[in-house]
């Protein structure tokens, strides 16, 4: 674990360690089954992909902050012994408010957006609420962008196919 003061750096969670905490927070495992989880061919790697280096890191920068702790280690087939990861109360909370906040930009439905639906059914919640809260946070980016924009500017044109793609999509969920 770093110890050089790099985890107070970034005042939020990157992707892949809210990804790393989801998978963990569904059930407690090791670094390797974690990155499998995260790999593609998966619902949550299908979403957001997360190198096993990067999990590694993910992981002692949620254990750093509290959100995560090692639990005990097992034999690894012909490998060395595996270190086993389960949230903490701390990490299960921030997770559920994570989970619950909406997106703040069109742009990020494809990521954070996303990766927050895959986490919730992988956890067996209900994403009604996440839906209706975005709805609600998107509605004057919605208005304002849905309309056809007269001309032929590419940048607008491409704003307002994104969102009436976003609002189906709302919708459809």
């Amino acid at each position: 674990m770093r110890s050089d003061g790099a985890v107070g750096r970034r005042p939020t969670l990157s992707l892949n360690e809210w990804a790393v905490l989801g998978v963990i927070v569904d059930s407690p495992r090791h670094g390797y089954d974690i990155a499998n989880e995260l790999a593609g061919s998966t619902p949550t790697g299908d979403v957001w992909r997360v190198s096993r280096p990067a999990t590694y890191r993910a992981l002692d920068r949620l254990e750093a902050l509290g959100l995560a702790r090692s639990t005990h280690t097992e034999p690894g087939k012909s490998a060395p012994p595996r270190t086993v990861y389960a949230p903490t109360t701390k990490g299960v909370g921030a997770l559920s408010a994570w989970l619950e906040t909406p997106v703040p930009h069109l742009r990020d439905v494809r990521s954070a957006l996303l990766l927050k639906l895959v986490l919730i059914d992988l956890l067996g919640g209900n994403r009604r609420r996440l839906v209706d809260a975005q709805r609600t946070a998107f509605e004057q980016q919605l208005d304002a962008l849905l309309p056809v924009p007269a001309g032929d500017d590419p940048a607008r044109m491409w704003r307002h196919h994104s969102a009436v793609a976003v609002a189906a999509f709302l919708d459809d969920l």
